[in-house]
């Protein structure tokens, strides 16, 4: 249920997010609802328009519960590369950890990527994994965050 039809609502993948206080940041300044989804309680601020949906089950329980309810031209924000394309097969947009928009256009090479490196993994080939999640990165995001407003 939209509480405007002009702020999107705003979804997080909250298992492992290290933006939260940023999404906090950015719906307080709109008056978008945000919706935390995660395996596990956490706290979350004390506003009318945050909620904390705690979902069991297997790992991809809180995946599967944003693309339950997710909606055309709300945001999803997540590191999970197939949560993301599956939230933009919904119409959603979808903001990456690191700042980084998915759109149809970029998913593509994204999942092909994810995948590659798994196969790599899968042969023992050592991928590096991410880079250390810095200032810039939360800055980055903070900042796109706003811009889909």
């Amino acid at each position: 249920m939209r509480n405007d039809a002009a702020v999107p609502r705003i979804f997080v993948d909250g298992d492992g997010c290290p933006v939260k206080q940023e999404v906090y940041r950015v719906a307080l300044r709109y008056g978008a609802h945000v919706t935390m989804v995660a395996n596990a309680w956490m706290r979350i601020p004390d506003e009318d328009k945050f909620e904390m949906i705690v979902v069991e089950g297997d790992f991809d329980a809180a995946d599967d519960w944003i693309v339950e309810h997710v909606s055309e031209g709300d945001i999803v924000v997540t590191g999970d590369i197939p949560l993301a394309d599956r939230c933009l097969k919904l119409g959603a947009r979808v903001l990456g950890l690191r700042g980084r928009e998915f759109t149809k256009d970029s998913i593509g090479e994204a999942m092909a990527s994810r995948e590659l490196a798994s196969e790599l993994r899968d042969l023992g080939i050592p991928t590096g994994g991410p880079k250390p999640f810095d200032k810039r990165d939360r800055s980055l995001f903070l900042q796109r965050l706003d811009a889909m407003f």
